[in-house]
């Protein structure tokens, strides 16, 4: 299904869905246009397809690693009849997802312990210990099919990686980093059409208050 596709299912659809609702998809889809844009750029497009997930996800409320995001990853998968976020985590980026998952360098907590170092040398840090702990947290939700906990924890991952990226931490098409942003890409636009259909039948559902509402002048 392409962005066109979608948004013209929107649009047919229109009388259905509540000024917010509308207004998020309209956003995500504009976004996941963009996206699609920039094949051959990995870093363009890793950067305009998570503003297109951010626009579908992200609320006043949820964000990567709380619970109220959780909660939403969990509606998403409870809604995915055809298990399509399943098919894509166990079977087409399982691989990647691992790799993804035992890289440090999208693990937040690696990060602020060399902050930490840079200001005192001798500060003490204890992230590879969580860092373990939190791989081998995600490589048991992958062996026993924890979808939503899962797709959460790749997430949470990406959102490290676009941080970085969106900072100013990264150099452009840099070879240091080019793995991680290529499977990011990759993993988000597959996410994408699945986070967008499920959202467009599902318009009654409660999908929480955008962060960033259409204001009248």
């Amino acid at each position: 299904m392409t962005p066109d596709e979608l948004h013209e299912r929107l649009r047919a659809q229109r009388d259905l869905f509540n000024e917010e609702h509308s207004t998020r998809l309209h956003r995500a889809i504009s976004w996941w246009r963009a996206a699609q844009d920039q094949q051959g750029n990995a870093d363009l497009q890793f950067i305009t397809a998570w503003i297109s997930l951010s626009a579908c996800c992200l609320t006043d409320e949820s964000q990567p690693g709380n619970s109220s995001f959780l909660k939403l990853i969990e509606q998403l998968v409870s809604l995915d009849k055809e298990q399509a976020i399943y098919e894509m985590l166990w079977h087409q980026y399982s691989g990647s997802v691992k790799a993804l998952l035992k890289n440090q360098f999208v693990y937040g907590p690696f990060w602020e312990a060399q902050r930490q170092v840079a200001v005192n040398p001798t500060a003490e840090s204890h992230w590879k210990e969580r860092f373990e702990r939190s791989s081998v947290e995600a490589l048991n939700c992958l062996s026993r099919k924890k979808v939503p906990e899962l797709l959460a924890l790749t997430l949470e991952r990406l959102s490290v990686l676009q941080e970085q990226v969106i900072g100013g931490g990264a150099t452009f098409n840099s070879r240091v980093n080019r793995e991680q942003v290529e499977t990011g890409s990759s993993l988000l636009m597959t996410l994408l059409p699945v986070v967008l259909n499920i959202m467009l039948e599902h318009p009654h559902e409660d999908w929480g208050t955008l962060a960033f509402p259409v204001v009248s002048n």
